[in-house]
């Protein structure tokens, strides 16, 4: 296959129009001789001077297709960005999100699906619309693993459990870095866990994953966002500012996460980041985004759809720290003589497994 994510027809008709949001969950791969990958970078794609490929391990020096941009053979240019949509008034904005929801979901083939479910509302949002096992990773204790147990049993879904170990760690940090080309210590913690779940899913005979990936960055998920402008960590003086710019850092973390679970053995489905879905986010005013302490809050409402308010308003720890994967990842570094005075010192354990 020469094209992921959406039909020829399709993809032609939105770079001929320069339209970003045609109404996919992302597209890479090559039309009518371009190479073009979507605005998000929803499906990663690599290059090597003429030479391309959708897994960079193919190639000998594999660099990112960037995300909006087509190349021919007069070279590289930018085709579509993210659009600029007026404001939505707040009861307007919480519509349009659910009617977007709507859209994204009826796109999702259950068959052969399977859902990452953490407990929180993003990955309960699935679980409450697609009938699908679920599953969730982690260490004895951890809090993902309790809050998932109780979010199953509120929805009356089939939970399994992958109960991690250091063993665990150790096997699949190098299998990691070869998939993504990464060792720095906090990509490979947020890959560990969306590895871990992904092999047991292929293991049981699933072939796809459908994860709430794109949720914190499109609707105000982030802390640092929240806090605009005062956090350093963002730029923008507007929580909306702030939303647009983590959307931004999309495409890169999408690239790990996407390659991370293809190598375990399945093909990761994000019904959250479908076109409409963005759209309608990006519409979306500031205090749709975050009010007082409450991030997410279009989202939230739109999902009183389908969740019991516990689920919609229930927050959540990022999955590295949720699963504490993060903290026995630093466990074994330590153990293993790296200690915590040295520089970076679990991005050096990282590097000393994958030699």
């Amino acid at each position: 296959m020469t094209l992921h994510g959406a039909p020829p027809s399709v993809v032609r008709a939105a770079i001929q129009r320069g339209d970003p949001l045609p109404g996919t969950r992302g597209f890479a791969g090559e039309v009518d001789g371009l190479l073009v990958r979507d605005v998000l970078g929803r499906y990663p794609l690599f290059i090597d001077g003429e030479a391309w490929a959708f897994d960079p391990t193919e190639l000998d020096d594999p660099r990112s297709f960037p995300a909006g941009h087509v190349r021919s053979r007069e070279g590289m240019e930018r085709w579509g960005s993210l659009p600029e949509p007026s404001l939505a008034e707040p009861s307007d904005g919480v519509e349009a999100v659910r009617s977007a929801l709507e859209r994204a979901f009826s796109t999702v083939d259950t068959d052969g699906l399977a859902i990452a479910f953490s407990g929180g509302l993003d990955s309960a949002l699935l679980a409450a619309v697609f009938d699908v096992p679920l599953y969730v990773v982690g260490f004895p204790d951890s809090h993902d693993v309790e809050a998932a147990r109780h979010g199953a049993d509120l929805l009356d879904a089939d939970l399994t459990v992958v109960e991690a170990t250091h063993a665990d760690l150790e096997r699949a940090v190098p299998e990691i870095v070869a998939a993504t080309g990464r060792t720095n210590a906090m990509d490979v913690q947020i890959a560990l866990p969306l590895y871990l779940v992904a092999e047991r899913v292929a293991a049981d005979g699933f072939d796809r994953l459908a994860l709430g990936q794109g949720a914190d960055e499109l609707f105000g998920g982030y802390a640092k966002v929240a806090k605009a402008p005062e956090d350093p960590r963002v730029e923008s003086d507007t929580v909306r500012g702030a939303t647009r710019e983590v959307i931004e850092t999309l495409p890169d973390q999408l690239e790990r996460d996407v390659l991370t679970v293809r190598a375990a053995g399945v093909e990761p489905v994000a019904p959250l980041l479908h076109d409409a879905v963005v759209e309608a986010a990006l519409g979306l005013p500031g205090e749709l985004l975050v009010e007082g302490e409450t991030r997410k809050v279009a989202l939230r409402e739109a999902a009183w759809r389908w969740l019991p308010e516990e689920l919609a308003t229930r927050e959540k720890k990022a999955v590295q720290y949720g699963s504490l994967v993060a903290r026995e990842l630093d466990r074994l570094a330590r153990q293993a003589g790296f200690k915590r005075r040295m520089d970076d010192h679990v991005t050096q354990y990282v590097e000393s497994l994958s030699r």
